[in-house]
């Protein structure tokens, strides 16, 4: 078995002619009554480290089934590397797929786990146990062959079950909340092999998880679905700093949501007049007209809250009720004297200028750009 190590130039994208790892088209899936996808469209692109990201129910995990042939389409084209496969079974299609649950065979080896695929394709012994060795040595599990599952971590057999999915070379590897098991720190040490491998693979790698710091950590591009549809497509910072959803900017975050008016508009940038507050500023991907009635959603990490009277733009004076220190950053609650409260996230004090330092009661100015603002109609 011979590893393809992903290049550069595979890294930044494949050729314009070059079909799509998955093409979705139009594709919905119905259970009855019950519509879990709804005319979905989708193309994940070949070498990619793809991610579905959604709450449960959202029909990510539906999507997934239906790329590795476990469901068929009500209705729709699905093409995987340009070939329709709608009606061909699982078995057929060049797909593999990892589980949260590692469905490994306990009574077997992890050689002969791994093997299984290769055995049951009629691949000789001797090329059997060579790719099974290379593999192994890939996932950092090499001379563990003669184990079995319960003698390893859960870390360990979720790194059986991807060279299991890998040792058959699939166009595409399908990845079902496959971290979900594990702990904290392992879940966080997994995440980082696994886009190291994917990187050395070079394998299409279509993720599901409801995770969003997970996808925002691992993914090259991400799709955020909710209730059978997919709201967005784009790259991490895509996704979180210009969302095109109201839905994808709450679920990417806790952002602090703001009524208002907007009464000046510049291309995407805008004024908008908040209930008791003012005039600040905001941005919008949409067609927003002047005097009509939206929400501006700002995230904490974007507004700076200060001691110091900012010298430009614009800005509103609040108290500092509540001050909390996670770590190095601190969690700023600010109160308007119109009773609105937001939250902002800044360094805690040591980490910035002394000059600077707020404490709960102080009197604060609180700012952010254009840019730190999304608005959407309400």
């Amino acid at each position: 078995m011979n590893i393809t190590i992903k290049s550069d130039h595979q890294a930044a994208g494949e050729p314009v002619n070059a079909p799509d790892a998955v093409e979705i088209r139009g594709v919905t899936k119905n259970y009855g009554t019950v519509c879990a996808l709804s005319s979905i469209d989708l193309n994940i692109r070949k070498g990619e480290f793809f991610s579905l990201l959604g709450p449960s129910g959202c029909g990510k995990s539906t999507t997934l089934a239906l790329i590795g042939g476990f469901e068929m389409p009500t209705s729709g084209a699905l093409r995987i590397a340009g070939h329709d496969v709608a009606n061909v079974p699982s078995y057929r299609r060049p797909v593999n797929t990892v589980f949260q649950s590692y469905a490994l065979f306990p009574h077997m080896t992890i050689g002969d786990n791994v093997a299984f695929g290769l055995k049951m394709k009629g691949l000789p012994a001797a090329k059997r146990r060579t790719a099974v060795s290379e593999i192994l040595d890939l996932v950092s599990l090499g001379g563990m062959e003669g184990r079995r599952p319960a003698q390893l971590s859960g870390g360990q057999r979720q790194r059986v079950a991807l060279a299991r999915a890998l040792v058959n070379q699939p166009s595409v590897l399908l990845l079902d909340e496959p971290l979900g098991a594990l702990d904290l720190k392992l879940r966080k040490q997994m995440q980082t092999e696994l886009t190291n491998l994917q990187r050395k693979v070079g394998i299409t790698f279509v993720y599901v998880t409801h995770d969003q710091e997970e996808a925002l950590t691992m993914s090259d591009r991400i799709a955020v679905m909710d209730h059978g549809k997919v709201l967005q497509v784009g790259t991490p910072t895509e996704i979180y700093d210009t969302p095109s959803h109201r839905f994808v900017m709450e679920f990417m975050g806790s952002p602090n949501a703001l009524s208002g008016r907007v009464s000046q508009v510049s291309g995407q940038s805008m004024m908008v007049e908040l209930e008791g507050i003012g005039a600040m500023p905001a941005r919008s991907d949409a067609a927003i007209s002047e005097g009509e009635a939206v929400s501006l959603l700002v995230r904490p990490e974007r507004i700076r809250v200060s001691r110091n009277k900012p010298v430009e733009g614009h800005f509103f004076e609040a108290t500092l009720s509540r001050l909390n220190k996670v770590g190095f950053v601190a969690h700023c609650h600010v109160q308007h004297a119109s009773g609105h409260e937001l939250v902002a996230y800044r360094l805690s004090d040591g980490m910035t200028s002394t000059s600077d330092a707020v404490n709960d009661g102080d009197a604060v100015y609180v700012t952010w750009s254009d840019a730190d603002a999304s608005v959407f109609a309400n």
